[in-house]
């Protein structure tokens, strides 16, 4: 089961699980408390793969290649293996059956809170390279030194120009960063992975 939500829109909650009353079940508490749901028999057929005989740890692994909802885990034969393979590849819950409604009701929420709050930084970072893109070659090569501190003269002889060129480098940076600050600045190089000497990843 996996919660996934886009930003400003109605939280659906996917429900995978090979036992047709299982399926309605679920549906049903779920919907019931005004989420949205959609029901599949196994995780071959959430996938639409081909690849017959996807296990629920394998349809997490494959979720987890790109960028995959938090997933709760529900099973009838819970073992502490079991448990600890689906938490380490990221599950953030793992409910042996029987369980009560509202254990199962509480997890989606917190699921819910957590895909949010994904889905936010990954938009924040998406802006935050669309800013990086907008730098000539020569500002980002600039930019680690900024960010590491380094002064307009300690820069220019690093990379062998003025420090007036430079201090124009820096401003445009700045500028095309949406930086209000140094400070804001270096936590943006953070974000993106920048490391004095080195690109964004």
């Amino acid at each position: 089961m996996k919660s996934e939500i886009g930003i400003g829109e109605k939280p659906v909650v996917f429900v995978v699980d090979d036992d047709y009353r299982v399926r309605e079940a679920l549906s049903s508490l779920i919907s019931s408390t005004g989420l949205l749901v959609s029901a599949f028999a196994s995780a071959t057929e959430f996938l639409e793969s081909e690849k017959p005989g996807t296990s629920g740890l394998e349809l997490q692994r494959e979720l987890a290649a790109g960028v995959a909802p938090p997933i709760i885990f529900i099973t009838g034969h819970g073992d502490v293996p079991s448990s600890v393979r689906a938490m380490k590849a990221g599950a953030i819950e793992f409910l042996s059956k029987p369980f009560g409604d509202e254990e199962l009701l509480q997890a989606i929420d917190a699921a819910i809170v957590i895909d949010r709050t994904a889905r936010r930084r990954r938009s924040e970072l998406a802006e935050l390279r669309k800013k990086y893109d907008l730098l000539t070659p020569r500002e980002r090569e600039v930019l680690p030194f900024v960010t590491a501190g380094l002064a307009n003269k300690q820069t220019a002889a690093e990379l062998g120009t003025s420090e007036i060129t430079i201090g124009v480098h820096r401003g445009q940076i700045m500028r095309k960063m949406s930086a209000r600050s140094l400070a804001e600045l270096v936590r943006m190089a953070d974000r993106l992975g920048i490391r004095h000497g080195g690109e964004a990843f």
